[in-house]
């Protein structure tokens, strides 16, 4: 029994006339009599007196029609019940990050989007490495921050930004006299602080390896995490060479151009399922994140 067989029915009850009952049901008049003879085969019982001339309801059928028009109701009760409890419900946002540089892209869209959508429950993620992808994968979280490089293959990836390479340093450090760096002014600019792969990603490590060549191993600050190698930035003790996000950029450092270098594509990974209303809003926030300009 469906609510199509029960509006097919209580129309026919109305009207007494089949072909009335379809003409206000606006679908053909076999198509209600198969649904009328389903309903009469599931019941059980004859609903209808039918002959050429006439259509009369049956004892049984006189008894049903409160019982459908009952059952009807509650449906359309649950419903919009149903509706009212999704619209206010807390809609749920998995967002992963690698590292607290993409963390920290998040704030401003987050704040925005709470302005937005209210009802909306982000579940943040900072986890490594391929976990995230592993999450990604199994629905945990919707969307991934990523390096298209290191993106998963079987995802979708949207490019929000080009990100050009930086040397980031401390105000004081003898780099922060210029305005823009070459590789051979890396290679003598003193110690450089590193995170092995797959903390940097392939194209940002090939780089890397770069600037060390002929580097003495005191020169090298091998750093098991990007907090580890700010901290060795913000210090003084080192330089770093990162992708360049204006909008987040950390005071009391200077982030000087790379022009021997090309700029990598920064994104959001996602499964095609996950692509809701709320994550398009969450891209389109995003990517005017990505493009702000650097507060001077």
């Amino acid at each position: 029994m469906n609510t199509t067989q029960l509006e097919c029915f209580l129309a026919v009850a109305n009207y007494l006339n089949f072909s009335r009952a379809a003409e206000d049901l606006r679908i053909t008049q076999p198509a209600v009599s198969h649904q009328i003879n389903t309903l009469e085969d599931e019941l059980g019982v004859k609903l209808f007196h039918r002959t050429s001339k006439m259509v009369r309801l049956t004892q049984p059928g006189h008894l049903f029609t409160s019982y459908a028009m009952d059952i009807l109701k509650l449906t359309g009760i649950s419903k919009a019940r149903m509706k009212e409890c999704q619209e206010t419900m807390p809609q749920r946002l998995g967002i992963g990050c690698r590292n607290f540089v993409e963390l920290r892209l998040l704030q401003p869209v987050l704040a925005q989007l709470r302005q937005q959508t209210p009802n909306l429950l982000p579940s943040l993620r900072l986890i490594p490495f391929s976990s995230l992808e592993n999450l990604l994968e199994e629905g945990d979280v919707q969307v991934l921050l990523s390096l298209q490089e290191s993106a998963p293959a079987k995802a979708v990836y949207r490019e929000l930004a080009r990100c050009p390479l930086v040397c980031i340093c401390a105000q004081d450090h003898p780099l922060a006299r210029h305005d823009q760096l070459s590789l051979q002014q890396l290679r003598t600019g003193g110690r450089i602080a590193t995170c092995p792969h797959p903390i940097y990603p392939p194209a940002l490590f090939s780089i890397q390896s770069q600037i060390v060549s002929g580097k003495s191993p005191d020169q090298m600050l091998f750093c098991d995490n990007l907090e580890i190698l700010y901290t060795l930035v913000e210090s003084g003790y080192a330089f770093a060479v990162m992708p360049d996000f204006p909008s987040v950029r950390m005071p009391g450092l200077c982030y000087l151009p790379l022009p021997d270098f090309s700029p990598l594509s920064f994104g959001a990974v996602y499964s095609s399922e996950s692509l809701n209303p709320t994550l398009r809003q969450f891209l389109s926030l995003l990517e005017q994140v990505m493009r702000a300009k650097p507060e001077q």
